[in-house]
């Protein structure tokens, strides 16, 4: 099942059919327990749409399915990562081998509503850098009683260039304007993501593909019941919350994004995500 937030309303995509949701609170909607159950259920109250109707509503502008959800992100959660993070840093490797087989995860602050867009919307790479990547990432939804109810689609936008300096301008590498896609849908099932789920991630720079490469999410060494567990411990999320479960893949060192470029991140049965680069 697939809930695209939309203007006015929600479209939930089930077994072929279409159903709207005018003037939905997105926050008291999504926020529960059972998620996939109450859905199911439902469908018979809300608005069936012919498919026509809802194609057309598809192509035209998804909102992030965001409201007042904070976005959390995890750090070095795949071998990959780690190695990159060691690379780059000047000095601060030894902090992210540790992080890596430590039993306290990296988690940080990622973004607000505000700061995060949509399939087909525009993410941005910081004035002051000039080394930066997108960071393809499975997404988990969190309602307010710590459980994962949904997925979707990360673009953990990273400027590498600030993080490389220092270790602690973390926060000035990942949080600023655009700095965060999300979308193109909240994917709610009955049961998780099967272990061999696989992302990918594919960038174009003037029609042509410049990078592509996948990873599977069993490459993960710590579990999202483990992300999130160690989210809820000391802060509280009455609105629910999203949390990026970390990038198993990482362009080379001499690539760096250009605006204009395309990123296209799939993970199905999520979908796609396409941004592009201000």
């Amino acid at each position: 099942m697939k809930l695209y937030k939309i203007k006015d309303g929600i479209l939930i995509a089930h077994d072929g059919g279409y159903y709207r949701i005018e003037r939905a609170n997105w926050d008291s909607l999504v926020n529960r327990n059972h998620l996939f159950d109450y859905l199911s259920g439902h469908l018979e109250k809300f608005q069936r749409l012919e498919e026509d109707h809802a194609a057309n509503l598809l192509q035209g502008k998804l909102l992030p399915p965001i409201a007042r959800q904070e976005v959390w992100a995890s750090g070095v959660t795949y071998f990959r990562s780690r190695e990159a993070r060691i690379e780059e840093s000047q000095g601060g490797g030894y902090f992210y081998d540790r992080v890596y087989e430590a039993e306290r995860p990296e988690l940080f602050f990622k973004a607000t509503a505000q700061r995060t867009v949509g399939a087909n919307g525009v993410v941005r790479i910081r004035k002051d850098s000039s080394w930066d990547v997108p960071e393809p990432e499975l997404t988990l939804f969190i309602n307010k009683q710590g459980l994962i109810q949904g997925y979707t689609i990360g673009n953990d936008m990273s400027s590498r260039a600030i993080e490389a300096e220092n270790p602690l301008y973390l926060p000035q590498a990942k949080v600023y304007e655009g700095c965060a896609g999300l979308g193109p849908c909240l994917y709610v099932s009955k049961t998780p993501l099967a272990a061999d789920t696989k992302i990918e991630l594919e960038i174009l720079r003037d029609g042509t593909r410049i990078f592509t490469n996948t990873v599977g999410i069993d490459k993960m060494k710590r579990s999202q019941e483990e992300l999130a567990s160690f989210l809820f411990r000391e802060c509280a999320f009455p609105y629910g919350c999203y949390l990026m479960t970390g990038t198993g893949i990482v362009p080379p060192d001499e690539f760096t994004l250009q605006s204009n470029d395309e990123i296209r991140i799939t993970i199905e049965p999520i979908g796609t995500l396409v941004n592009y680069v201000a």
